[in-house]
């Protein structure tokens, strides 16, 4: 499981975004693990989190992120939301990001 967030504004990785990985448990979400993306705007879980299939949840502190650099933005957090049903592959979560606006893909 790993993720790249992008600054689109200005076409760089976003370094210093504060990840965090969730598995839906039942009716509630447990924390499998979190940090940062690093210089290059790249975060990869512990192999053991996503290690199984089910429903996890990215969120990025988009809020934090942004403040850091004296910048407002719209979204302070982004929550992606995605089903892994082979847990066997490895699953790549970009996100694409400005002060007003996201998208996001299954990237490989």
């Amino acid at each position: 499981m790993s993720t790249h967030v992008l600054d689109t504004v200005r076409g760089r990785p976003a370094a210093g975004v504060p990840v965090r990985l969730d598995r839906y448990e039942g009716d509630t979400w447990r924390p499998l693990a979190e940090a940062e993306t690093d210089g290059d705007g790249r975060w990869s879980a512990p192999p053991d989190a996503g290690s199984a299939d089910g429903t996890y949840r990215l969120r990025f502190g988009t809020g934090p992120y942004f403040a850091g650099r004296g910048e407002t933005c719209f979204y302070p957090e982004v929550c992606v939301i995605f089903t892994i049903a082979d847990a066997a592959r490895h699953h790549h979560v970009p996100l694409l990001l400005s002060p007003y606006g996201y998208s996001t893909y299954r990237g490989s």
